[in-house]
């Protein structure tokens, strides 16, 4: 997953608050990246809403 999330106009992230919606939570890798590109661009706080998890 890594580098596979960027973001396009950092000033629409920086001091936002986000939630993440992932469809299926399996390894967090999806979420681990996207929440790694969201500190980078100063998001002020994320949230993850996930719909199911696989187990």
């Amino acid at each position: 997953m890594k580098g596979a999330f960027d973001v396009r106009d950092h000033k629409k992230i920086e001091g936002q608050k986000i939630i993440l919606v992932d469809d299926v939570y399996t390894t967090g890798s999806t979420v681990k990246e996207c929440a790694r590109v969201l500190m980078k661009n100063k998001a002020a706080e994320f949230a993850v809403l996930t719909l199911a998890r696989a187990v």
